[in-house]
């Protein structure tokens, strides 16, 4: 291999994508091909959005473009079923399954409920006003184990 002055080690998380291509490629898994093929070609564009064609994303960064790509999903879910295409939320939903399968279990809502209680300790909250700084302290301490509308939800239904 070439020396470019890059540095070239991927993330952890990007070789099971690489190797579960793989392994979707050899037991002809369209759906799961498919799927992970988008997912590769979405962490390499936010890669070189990062830092250019050598570029390589953390761990964490790979899991913040599944997230995108599931909430991409998840909205799609929400167009077809209005428009009565049944079929193609359910490939949606199959998408979702398999990227759901590259983040980390998500918090339950009574473990959530906790950290926001804490962090609302924490700053000292008692308005909607310091959602802000609360939110900044739950998203850092849940780690993308919930996404920004069930945390903003559960600061509000505290926050009043």
């Amino acid at each position: 291999m070439i020396d470019c002055g890059y540095p070239r080690r991927m993330s952890e998380l990007s070789q099971q994508i690489t190797e579960d291509m793989k392994t979707a490629m050899r037991e002809k898994n369209t759906v799961a091909l498919n799927t992970i093929r988008m997912l590769k070609s979405a962490v390499k564009n936010a890669a070189i959005e990062k830092g250019g064609a050598y570029a390589e994303l953390e761990d964490a960064e790979v899991m913040a473009v599944v997230r995108k790509e599931v909430k991409k999903r998840q909205d799609s879910i929400e167009q077809y079923e209005k428009a009565g295409r049944d079929e193609l939320a359910e490939q949606e939903k199959a998408e979702i399954e398999i990227l759901n399968g590259y983040l980390p279990e998500p918090l339950s809502t009574e473990e959530i409920e906790k950290i926001v209680d804490a962090a609302i300790a924490e700053v000292g909250a008692t308005s909607r006003k310091e959602m802000g700084q609360v939110m900044k302290i739950v998203q850092a301490e849940i780690a993308g184990r919930a996404d920004g509308k069930t945390l903003s939800q559960a600061i509000m239904s505290r926050l009043g």
